[in-house]
């Protein structure tokens, strides 16, 4: 995943995670929407949504490092 200067919104990342819902292990996925309903670093907003990023074309394997990188964040 390439490096973008874009900075997402709060509402760009809970869209994002919307999309692609059903592609995400549910306990990941409902403790990324509690994750966004607090305020986080923009730093934090934009890692969320490049992960998520077309999550559902990812191989099997680059979908368990996105969730790994995921976790770590909720930590």
């Amino acid at each position: 995943m390439g490096a973008c200067n874009l900075n997402h919104s709060r509402q760009d990342v809970r869209m994002k995670l919307e999309s692609q819902q059903e592609f995400l292990p549910k306990p990941l996925s409902e403790a990324l929407k509690g994750l966004l309903e607090e305020e986080q670093k923009q730093e934090t907003l934009n890692e969320i949504f490049h992960l998520l990023k077309k999550y559902d074309l990812s191989s099997e394997e680059e979908q368990e490092v996105r969730n790994q990188k995921l976790n770590q964040l909720l930590k």
